[in-house]
């Protein structure tokens, strides 16, 4: 913030928002707000009450001080449960188009996952569902998990890592393994960089489309060879499958039932993560 003239309260109330939302989750002492405003804590302690207030009140998030030498605000995003099922019956009903199928029974997914604002809204509920979990890591496979990876990356504030089906020369050495693919019982193999990764971090499996799950498998497999804890694993939308799935303990935003390719007809229901709610 650029130093001149001493802000007006409503001014300051402006910057003060600002600032918490585009520095979520992180320490930020009271000192430090009176000083970039040149206001006594007590001015700073009012303006929190009335940014706590609203935060909460509008499903914004939530926002903690702490007391002490070291203490500070901490500002958590959050998002409704009413928010997030308005959010997800939206994107149900742009999954339900029949243009989206394609031959095979595969859907079109690329311009729902491609909007800036579908990806935003998806990675917060996803973020949502982990916040309250330490997670260090999140881990997708390329190519189509890397946009939602990134961005419950960005709302967690921490690394994602991206194993990929050939190992390229810029990833140094790697550690690969073999798994079974889900959907056409083939033996298939998955790569990732030894740098990516270090031994006890909590890792959070992000992708796109799960089948019969077996990619998803690798990547829990991937994830025990490099010694981590796996905090979870989270899908965009499964897929109809007849059979065995290859795992059963997941969170999926979006559920197909069911793919009609001769009447054209999508059947889209909420995932589990709002089926399974208590």
């Amino acid at each position: 913030m650029k130093r001149g003239r001493k802000m007006k309260r409503s001014e300051r109330l402006v910057d003060f928002t600002n600032y918490l939302l585009n520095n979520a989750r992180k320490l930020t002492t009271l000192s430090f707000f009176g000083q970039r405003y040149g206001v006594a804590k007590s001015s700073i302690s009012e303006d929190l009450v009335i940014i706590k207030r609203v935060f909460e009140e509008t499903g914004v998030g939530t926002v903690k001080t702490y007391p002490g030498v070291s203490g500070g605000v901490v500002f958590t995003p959050e998002i409704s449960n009413a928010q997030s099922r308005a959010i997800v019956s939206e994107i149900a009903d742009l999954m339900r188009e029949s243009n989206r199928i394609l031959p095979g029974g595969y859907i079109y997914l690329s311009d729902i996952l491609g909007s800036p604002k579908n990806l935003k809204n998806i990675s917060k509920i996803i973020a949502h569902e982990y916040a309250g979990k330490q997670i260090d890591a999140i881990v997708t496979i390329a190519t189509k998990g890397i946009p939602i990876a990134q961005a419950v990356s960005a709302i967690l504030d921490v690394p994602f890592v991206i194993v990929r089906r050939d190992p390229k020369v810029t990833e140094g050495a790697t550690l690969n393994v073999n798994y079974m693919s889900g959907s056409s019982a083939k033996v298939e193999n998955m790569t990732l960089s030894k740098r990516s990764l270090a031994p006890g971090q909590r890792v959070l499996i992000v992708d796109d489309f799960m089948k019969g799950g077996g990619t998803l498998n690798g990547m829990k497999s991937l994830v025990h060879e490099f010694d981590c804890i796996l905090a979870g694993v989270a899908v965009f939308a499964e897929g109809p499958f007849k059979g065995q799935r290859l795992i059963t303990d997941y969170k999926s935003i979006l559920k197909i039932e069911k793919i009609d390719i001769e009447k054209r007809s999508i059947e889209v229901a909420l995932g589990n993560i709002y089926t399974n709610e208590v």
